[in-house]
């Protein structure tokens, strides 16, 4: 019975040591392969040669837009957190109930907080 158990707790650890190494090698090699294309990638561009990603960029940073009169597109453009969809929001909530007589007033419109509002408060004016 001691042989028996012997035998079988062997046969498990080669078993176990096999799993160990083939993973082990499957991960060495897929390092070399990501290194492998690391070599091959071009290098990139520097830094100000590089086109700005997205429309909120550094010609945003300092743009303020005015929440009475920008188009949804404008204050999809310049504020931070917002999208198309929440820009056309507060277009069709100032157009329903008329011009905003504070930057705080944006909060009543659907989907926008207090927190959202503060984090634009440099890129709005009335």
């Amino acid at each position: 019975m001691k042989h028996g158990i012997k035998i079988l707790l062997m046969a498990l650890a080669f078993v176990t040591i096999g799993i160990s190494h083939s993973t082990l090698a499957a991960t060495q090699a897929g390092k070399a392969q990501t290194s492998q294309s690391k070599v091959d990638a071009p290098t990139p561009a520097p830094p100000e040669a590089k086109a700005p990603v997205s429309g909120k960029s550094a010609e945003a940073a300092g743009e303020r837009v005015s929440i009475n009169a920008a188009s949804a597109e404008d204050l999809a453009r310049v504020m931070n957190g917002v999208g198309l969809k929440k820009a056309q929001a507060i277009v069709s909530y100032r157009e329903e109930y008329g011009p905003f007589k504070t930057l705080d007033d944006l909060t009543q419109v659907p989907g926008i907080g207090g927190s959202l509002v503060e984090r634009n408060l440099a890129h709005l004016m009335l």
